[in-house]
């Protein structure tokens, strides 16, 4: 799977991935203010309510100081008490009207004199208070009345429902506040009803006074959480919406570094994701399987076989390809240590380096280590240039290859032909064989001057005693011609194609068809 394909898979997660962070303050923050502005509501109800009752019962507290004063005097005739009720009347705040109650009956009002009416007294909640809708003086104006008695006598003290919806109205600037006496109830308006109103259903509350028989309650319209976020949390919706922009655009740019194929790749070194596989080389003359190449493969988790197109170019860059290496030669020991036996004395494995394995000693070491795992002589290992880099000449890079040859591993040049440096290599390192280029092969039978450019390479490798191996093999007739110009050794799909061990030492047991 071609890292670009990776990579276009990569950014429709990193979006996604982004945009779902970018989306997580706003799905946080929605719950946080929702609870916020309900939690604000609920408490205004309950403020509203419980002031609405305190002051409610302040009235009602005035009243009782007037019933208080005149309740002594019921029974007297109204001729000579008028006068007292009148100037109870006059300095009560709250009080509308005092009137006088013996043996059931009205006789006696501050606003009427003389009157006679029978006291209802049923309709009275506890026998306490009673809420009308209007009376003889104001038939279309509330009036709460307080009642108080002794054994025979009893006052009556009108408060004006003016208070009541100055109450309401006060203390409901924001909330819809109702007062309930009995079956009755009065809401802002002023309207009398014999029951709540109805459009009240968010955050209902209901407060009852312990001292005189009436409640208060307090609701909102339905919906009312949202039109208060709307109108009141702008600020906190601009705050959420920024955090979250920045931190869709934090989590895309740590996810670029997260998932850029450099992480990649050495996350997969990490997960040890790097595997050899193995393409046989057989000798033309005998007829059996000389040796093998070993091609490293990405065994991507998500997408499968990666090709070594596709990884090493940018492995080299990013200076891991010595590691890869490393633990490619650990992973090709594994392998062969215990098969070795089965195998052709000197049969070789070849593996490619880099002039990044060239710039230290290390290199040497790893080889004696890879050597050690098997009997002398079982095994050669062939070491193959690449050309993608410059392999300078230095004092370092004379030991590594003098050491090397100590250990009596050989140096092939990969992919001959095709490099500006295959040339200077020649020159500069002591070459022991060279690999033609597939792209020559493949055009032996067509193409005059690439047959011209073979017979060259084949003349050159004489004259400097190299073998010679050919890769890209396919067909019979490449391998007729090969074999007529002398090159012994042969590489390609006509024989086998890269495969990992198991199948490896399957066909090893298996003579090749040349």
């Amino acid at each position: 799977m071609p890292l670009s394909t990776l990579r276009k898979r990569g950014r429709t997660l990193r979006l996604s991935t982004s945009l779902a962070v970018a989306a997580l303050p706003l799905l946080l923050g929605i719950p946080l203010m929702y609870w916020q502005a309900a939690t604000l509501l609920q408490n205004r109800a309950e403020k509203s309510a419980t002031d609405t009752r305190t002051q409610l019962e302040h009235m009602l507290d005035d009243a009782a100081r007037v019933a208080d004063v005149v309740l002594p005097i019921a029974g007297q005739p109204c001729e000579n008490v008028v006068q007292t009720l009148r100037s109870q009347m006059t300095i009560s705040p709250f009080s509308r009207s005092v009137n006088l109650v013996t043996d059931g009956l009205i006789y006696c009002t501050s606003l009427l004199g003389a009157y006679e009416k029978t006291e209802d007294i049923a309709s009275y909640a506890k026998g306490q208070l009673r809420l009308m809708a209007g009376n003889v003086v104001t038939p279309d104006r509330a009036v709460l009345v307080y009642r108080q008695t002794d054994d025979q006598h009893g006052v009556l003290i009108g408060i004006d429902g003016q208070h009541l919806i100055n109450l309401l109205q006060i203390n409901g600037q924001e909330v819809s506040l109702q007062i309930a006496v009995g079956q009755n109830w009065i809401s802002a308006d002023g309207h009398v009803t014999n029951a709540p109103t109805p459009a009240t259903s968010d955050y209902s509350t209901e407060v009852a006074s312990s001292r005189y028989p009436f409640k208060v309650t307090a609701g909102y319209p339905p919906g009312v959480t949202l039109h208060y976020m709307q109108a009141h949390y702008q600020p906190q919706w601009l705050l959420f919406l920024i955090l979250g922009v920045l931190a869709g655009i934090g989590t895309y740019r740590l996810s670029l570094r997260a998932s850029s194929p450099g992480t990649a790749l050495k996350r997969a070194l990490e997960a040890d994701q790097f595997i050899p596989y193995y393409q046989p080389v057989i000798d033309a003359e005998t007829g059996i399987w000389d040796g093998v190449e070993t091609l490293m493969r990405w065994q991507h988790p998500g997408e499968g076989l990666v090709p070594p197109n596709q990884f090493i170019p940018l492995a080299e860059r990013l200076g891991l390809i010595v590691p890869m290496t490393r633990a490619l030669m650990r992973h090709i020991r594994e392998d062969f240590a215990g098969r070795a036996e089965q195998l052709p004395k000197g049969f070789h494995v070849g593996i490619n380096i880099t002039a990044a394995h060239c710039q230290d000693l290390q290199l040497a070491e790893e080889c004696r280590e890879f050597l050690a795992a098997f009997g002398p002589g079982q095994i050669t290992l062939v070491l193959e240039l690449t050309e993608r880099q410059m392999i300078p000449p230095t004092a370092i890079t004379a030991q590594l290859f003098t050491e090397l040859r100590e250990l009596g591993v050989r140096i092939a040049i990969d992919d001959f032909g095709t490099g500006h440096s295959s040339l200077a290599y020649l020159r500069e390192f002591r070459i022991d064989i060279l690999k033609i280029d597939r792209s020559f092969i493949s055009m032996v039978d067509s193409h005059s001057l690439s047959r011209h450019l073979l017979d060259n390479i084949l003349d050159l490798a004489t004259r400097l005693q190299l073998d010679l191996v050919a890769e890209g093999v396919e067909n019979p007739e490449q391998v007729q011609y090969l074999r007529q110009r002398g090159v012994r050794f042969l590489q390609g799909f006509h024989f086998a194609r890269p495969m990992p061990a198991a199948p490896l030492f399957d066909t090893l047991r298996t003579p090749p068809t040349v």
